[in-house]
């Protein structure tokens, strides 16, 4: 299948990468409460969604704890989309794949990442109902022009942003999206 290198260790590590970088940034801006300094203070994930090898390389989701207020502070991921368990890049690819394909190569797509079709229709419906009424879209869409085609999100986004590559314009998509990923 298609995403098979995409979702590959090289990529994998490319976004824990991004994530870092994220999580420096959180943590330098300190606690938003009481502006103490942030302890590390990373979270398990099981996540799901992807090749077999992927869920120990997404096995921790970094977090920080003020030392004084004891607030949690997670910082936005490329890698995890919100509080869902399937890998964001997951998510947004099959979601994207999802708009044209057939009944047929549903199952197809269903059988190989092992993401089941009742969740599939789900995400589906969050793309076109639940995300596009989040203030985070209402003001982000503003960005492109012309509008973006709601009824294929995210196919939609992967095909506006830059790259020489699928790959490339994932990590686009992941890193506007990474806002929605942040616990507040």
């Amino acid at each position: 299948m298609c995403h098979t290198p995409l979702l590959g260790a090289k990529f994998r590590s490319f976004l824990d990468c991004i994530d870092e970088e994220l999580a420096l940034e959180t943590r330098a801006g300190g606690c938003r409460r009481c502006g103490a300094r942030l302890h590390r203070n990373r979270y398990p994930r099981k996540p799901r969604g992807g090749p077999r090898d992927c869920a120990e390389a997404f096995r921790y989701r970094l977090s920080f704890r003020c030392s004084r207020c004891n607030k949690r502070h997670t910082p936005p991921s490329v890698r995890f989309l919100g509080r869902r368990i399937y890998v964001a890049a997951t998510v947004v690819l099959v979601s994207a794949l999802r708009a044209g394909l057939s009944e047929w190569r549903v199952s197809q797509l269903t059988e190989w990442i092992g993401v089941p079709r009742r969740t599939i229709e789900r995400w589906r419906v969050w793309w076109l109902q639940t995300f596009v009424d989040t203030p985070f879209f209402m003001i982000a869409r503003g960005q492109f022009m012309p509008p973006l085609e709601i009824a294929v999100l995210p196919a939609s986004l992967l095909r506006r942003f830059e790259g020489v590559d699928l790959s490339s314009r994932l990590i686009a998509v992941l890193r506007f999206l990474a806002p929605l990923s942040q616990g507040r």
